[in-house]
């Protein structure tokens, strides 16, 4: 075994001998570092990280897709049972149980995870999946911070794995022909590109700390989050309203029509060049007065030198939604603008005839993911296209959270000298579970 090799057992050691749980890894067990030869029939073996809600929808896609799940992970027994049991039916073929994810990662038999839990836990999960010779599929958004994409990538080259980013619009045809559309030239001069996303956020109130629910692993729920007390408004699915384990709205939601638009601006100037310089705007909590601690209104806008790329949150209403849509990407030229969404795209046309259109033709994400698996070659939402991405989010809620503009380097993406934004591009983590060494 190669010395890298050798220090990236270390780590892994280390982290479980940290948390407390014996298994192949710490005992120095096997860990399959090469791909298998799949042949066209082959099923590809699957672990679900996290079944509540996006888990549950994921891992119903991939066995449409053809993947067979042996194992399903969540910290709730209520999950596990529930989950299992469709995952079953779905497959016709019993699937196991584990609360500590990390047995999926000792499992020789699994070839793939996919990572759907709270966003804190995404990086510390993927590195060591990477590590044990998985490849991965990880919900959006990719990362808790800047940071962590970047070492969520680099775990990915480094042990050659295929990693997929659920931004699932860039394996639906028609957004593929719309960014094609929309970078061809044929709107003109393109002077802007908006992303949106209007919905309304009820209230989940101001309820007291509680009893943690039987069958939950609370403080490994909470991971590296800072220790608190439980809270049901801070737990399944309204997880996503608080800092310690979300991205706000622009990770939740906009990421996946911001996504479109970082797709056409990497066409027109190259991935390596898809980072703003400039990040500017306006948020903040104008409805409710409940315990949310991320913005319910927020405008944003990116400066890439030839055009901004403005983002909208309203979620405290859905009706006249932007451009009749409730969640879209539009492209802004000189003789044409493309409005695109889930259910198709449409060129309104300078002279006001209709112009080029398209529906919604299908168009599979988990497909992609487990076709890759098996030939290796990169998905359509690899890691570092989902980075970046991801990225865009974390430099709008950085800008919304220190109240004004931040001016980022692209080369370097840091803040700089402006030391206050960047204590935002990391994180503190909880001991035992910080992050692991690449």
């Amino acid at each position: 075994m190669e010395e890298s090799e050798n220090m990236n057992q270390e780590n892994r050691r280390s982290f479980l001998k940290k948390t407390g749980v014996p298994t192949a890894f710490a005992a120095g067990g096997f860990v399959n570092w090469n791909p298998a030869a799949y042949g066209a029939n082959d099923k590809v073996t699957l672990a679900l990280i996290g079944g509540h809600n996006q888990g549950r929808h994921d891992a119903k896609s991939f066995v449409e897709a053809g993947g067979v799940f042996k194992t399903v992970c969540d910290i709730d027994d209520e999950v596990i049972r529930k989950v299992s049991g469709e995952i079953k039916e779905w497959q016709k073929k019993d699937v196991g149980s584990a609360k500590d994810f990390r047995e999926t990662l000792d499992d020789k038999d699994i070839d793939a995870v996919l990572i759907v839990t709270p966003d804190h836990w995404h990086a510390i999960m993927a590195i060591l999946a990477c590590q044990a010779g998985k490849d991965v599929y990880c919900e959006k958004p990719l990362s808790h911070t800047i940071h962590e994409g970047h070492l969520m990538r680099d775990a990915a080259r480094k042990y050659d794995r295929v990693f997929q980013v659920g931004t699932q619009r860039r394996s639906m045809n028609h957004f593929k022909s719309a960014v094609e559309f929309a970078t061809s030239g044929n709107l003109g001069n393109l002077c802007m590109i908006k992303a949106w996303m209007c919905q309304v956020r009820e209230s989940i109130g101001n309820p007291p700390d509680g009893p943690v629910p039987p069958g939950v692993d609370y403080d490994r729920w909470l991971g590296p989050a800072p220790k608190r007390s439980f809270n049901p408004m801070r737990f399944h699915y309204n997880w996503r309203f608080f800092w310690d384990y979300c991205n706000s709205e622009l990770g939740n939601q906009g990421v996946h029509m911001l996504d479109i638009a970082m797709w056409a601006i990497a066409e027109m100037k190259g991935l390596e060049n898809s980072l703003p310089t400039r990040v500017s705007g306006q948020a903040g909590i104008y409805w409710l007065d409940d315990m949310k601690e991320v913005p319910d209104t927020q405008i944003t806008t990116y400066d890439f030198g030839d055009y901004p790329l403005v983002w909208e949150l309203r979620s405290f209403a859905r009706h006249d939604p932007i451009e009749g849509t409730s969640a879209g990407t539009g492209f802004y030229g000189t003789e044409g603008t493309l409005i695109v969404d889930g259910r198709g795209w449409k060129v309104y046309q300078k002279d006001g005839k209709p112009g080029p259109s398209e529906k919604d033709s299908g168009g599979s994400h988990a497909a992609n993911f487990l076709e890759c698996v098996k030939s290796r070659k990169q998905p359509n939402s690899d890691v570092e296209i989902g980075r970046r991405s991801t990225t865009i989010c974390h430099l709008g809620n950085i800008a919304s959270r220190l109240g004004r503009e931040v001016v980022f380097d692209p080369q370097t993406e840091t803040f700089g000298d402006d030391e206050e934004a960047n204590l935002f591009l990391r994180k503190e983590y909880r001991e035992p579970y910080t992050l692991p060494e690449i």
